[in-house]
C-alpha cells in the first residue's frame, strides 16, 4: 500500500492502543526495530497489571513484583528505545482507508497510522460497590488464576452464576478451605457439566437469590466478609471470608472496531494466526490484535506479552514488505 493521503512527515509508521502488559511489549519490540512508536494509553493506563498488588508467575522475579512496578519498568524501557507514550484514548476508527485514521475527540487533527496494534484489553466486569473498588488488591479480585495463591487455607466466595464463575470457583478449592458461590438469582447459567463438577465439589457451597451489597474489611484494608441482601426477602444476612473473586466476567475494549473488523459474539476480535484481525473474513492489512482485547481464554500478563511480540514482530515485516 502506498500513502496517497498524507506525506510521510505526517503518518506514523505504527501506533499501539493500549499500555498493558501486551501493548507496552509490542511497544519495546516496535521501538527497537526503529519505528518510533506512538502508544495511547487508554481509559486504563497500565491495564489490569495497573490494580494488582503482587504478581509472582511473571518470569524474571523470583520474588515477585508489584503490577504497577513492572508496568512502569515496561514504560521506561519502551520509551529509552524511543517510543512515544501519550495520554489519550481512541473515540473512532477509520480502517476503510490507508493510511488509517484514528480519533481521538481532543479537536486536534486524526492521528494516521500506516499500521495499527490493537492492545486495548477487556476490562473486568465489577459491581462497583465503593467498599469493593476501595479493596481491589487487598483481598478483592477479578482473576483467580492470578490470586488464588493469596487465598491458600482460607474461606472465600466467588460472585457470579455462569461458566466463568464455576471455572474460578474449582480453580480456587485447590487453595481455598471452603469456596461460597453466590447467584443474584435462584437459576444458574452456568452448563450442566460445570454445574455438576461444581455441586459435587465438597468444598463448594452454592447461594442462590443473593447479591453483595458490601465488602467488610475497608478500615483493615483486609477483606473480612461480605453483607448479602436476598433477592426474594430483601433480607441482609454477613458472610464471613476473605476473599472476594468477581466471576462475572470482562468487557472487551473493541466497540469502536464493531463493523469494521470481525468480532465474536462477546465482542472480543477475532484473529487467526494469533494476531490478524480479519473482516467479513478477510485478513485486514497492517492491523494487528494483542492480549486480551483478542484473548478469551488465557488472559495472563506472560500471554499478552507474548502477543504483543507477535505483533509488532508483524508490523516491522509488514512495513518491510510495502517499502518502508
Amino acid at each position: 500500500m502506498s500513502d496517497t493521503t498524507t506525506s510521510s512527515t505526517t503518518t506514523r509508521d505504527t501506533v499501539i492502543l493500549g499500555s498493558g502488559c501486551s501493548g507496552l511489549t509490542a511497544a519495546i519490540y516496535a521501538a527497537r526495530a526503529n519505528l518510533k512508536p506512538l502508544v495511547l494509553e487508554g481509559h486504563e493506563p497500565g491495564g489490569q497489571l495497573s490494580i494488582t498488588t503482587l504478581v509472582e508467575n511473571f518470569p524474571g522475579w523470583p520474588q515477585g513484583v508489584q503490577g504497577p512496578e513492572l508496568i512502569d519498568n515496561m514504560k521506561q524501557q519502551a520509551v529509552r528505545f524511543g517510543a512515544e507514550l501519550k495520554m489519550a484514548h481512541l473515540v473512532s476508527a477509520d480502517l476503510s482507508k490507508h493510511p488509517y485514521e484514528l480519533n481521538l475527540g481532543t479537536g486536534t487533527e486524526p492521528i494516521r497510522t500506516r499500521t495499527l496494534i490493537i492492545a486495548s484489553g477487556a476490562s473486568a466486569r465489577w459491581l462497583n460497590l465503593p467498599s469493593e473498588q476501595a479493596l481491589i488488591g487487598h483481598g478483592v479480585s477479578s482473576c483467580a488464576t492470578c490470586d488464588g495463591f493469596f487465598a491458600s487455607g482460607k474461606e472465600i466466595a466467588v460472585v457470579g452464576g455462569g461458566d466463568s464463575a464455576m471455572e474460578e470457583a474449582l480453580f480456587l478449592t485447590r487453595f481455598a478451605s471452603k469456596v461460597t458461590v453466590i447467584n443474584r438469582t435462584d437459576h444458574f447459567r452456568a452448563s450442566h457439566i460445570m454445574m455438576e463438577r461444581a455441586v459435587a465439589h465438597p468444598n463448594i457451597t452454592l447461594l442462590s437469590s443473593k447479591v453483595v451489597v458490601e465488602v467488610l474489611g475497608v478500615e483493615e484494608k483486609d477483606v473480612r466478609g461480605v453483607v448479602l441482601r436476598d433477592t426474594k426477602t430483601d433480607k441482609l444476612s454477613t458472610l464471613p471470608v476473605s476473599f472476594l473473586f468477581l466471576g462475572i466476567g470482562h468487557t472487551p475494549n473493541a466497540r469502536m472496531f464493531a463493523g469494521q473488523l470481525d468480532l465474536d459474539p462477546d465482542g472480543y476480535i477475532l484473529t487467526h494466526g494469533n494476531v490478524f484481525p480479519t473482516h467479513n473474513g478477510k485478513e485486514v492489512p497492517g492491523v494487528f490484535a494483542c492480549g486480551d482485547i483478542q484473548d478469551r481464554r488465557y488472559r495472563q500478563a506472560i500471554t499478552a506479552a507474548g502477543t504483543g511480540c507477535m505483533a509488532a514482530l508483524e508490523v516491522e515485516k509488514f512495513l518491510e514488505e510495502h517499502g518502508r
